[in-house]
């Protein structure tokens, strides 16, 4: 059996105080193996990217458990979580995030250094090359067109080598073509290394390029439809 790297069993969540209050996940299951590419769909507001970021220890639950590479998050303090997310989970936002005043190089370096990783920039400029920056290092996030800043923040989310890498609507703020090439190169780099893949998205052909589509609906996870080809 391959080994699970996501296991969460009976989460709750819930935001807000008073007439606020919302259960933004209710009693989610979900297991996935490693090496999986795995998309989460479903309408806005039905917990997905809340879920996201149950899985890299940015919200904390109310209940249930959550085990992400064989460690349970639930009695972590925040540095230590910081510091797990930092060696284990590789996150990808649809608006970049980016830091404006460091280059490409600099910003891929970012997690290396916070690792303490003598090799960080050597690393950086690797991961660049990996994604078809390697002429564009010097160059801040001002200077890069959207498909190259989001490669940017791929090649940062891969460059510690997680076993884990999620990402929330990677392709939203893109045109067609330049989403469909940063697709290409997700996919392509998370298959090569066999880094687990999870992401959120409302496009239905990036979603059907996932082995497996999990479905939500008012906080909770409404099926998991048949696994799929991978395009």
């Amino acid at each position: 059996m391959p080994e699970a790297v996501i296991e969460l069993k009976d989460v709750s969540l819930t935001l807000g105080e008073g007439p606020s209050r919302v259960e933004v996940l209710r009693k989610v299951d979900l297991t996935v193996t490693a090496g999986e590419a795995t998309g989460i769909v479903g309408p806005s507001g039905s917990g997905k990217s809340t879920l996201l970021m149950v899985l890299a220890g940015l919200e904390r639950i109310d209940t249930g458990t959550v085990t992400i590479a064989g460690e349970t998050l639930g009695g972590k303090s925040e540095d230590e979580i910081a510091a797990f997310r930092g060696r284990t989970i590789g996150i990808v936002f649809q608006s970049f995030h980016l830091i404006p005043n460091m280059t490409a190089l600099e910003n891929v370096a970012v997690p290396l250094e916070l690792a303490g990783r003598r090799d960080a920039f050597a690393i950086a400029a690797r991961e660049l090359e990996a994604v078809g920056l390697g002429a564009r290092v010097t160059h801040y996030p001002g200077e890069l067109s959207g498909g190259e800043q989001q490669r940017v923040a791929i090649a940062r989310a891969l460059a510690p080598r997680p076993p884990l890498l999620i990402a929330d609507e990677p392709t939203g703020n893109l045109d067609q073509s330049t989403g469909q090439q940063i697709a290409d190169l997700m996919f392509s780099t998370a298959a090569e290394r066999g880094t687990t893949l999870v992401l959120v998205t409302h496009d239905p052909a990036l979603a059907a390029r996932c082995a497996r589509q999990v479905a939500m609906r008012s906080g909770r996870i409404e099926a998991e439809p048949a696994r799929l080809v991978t395009a």
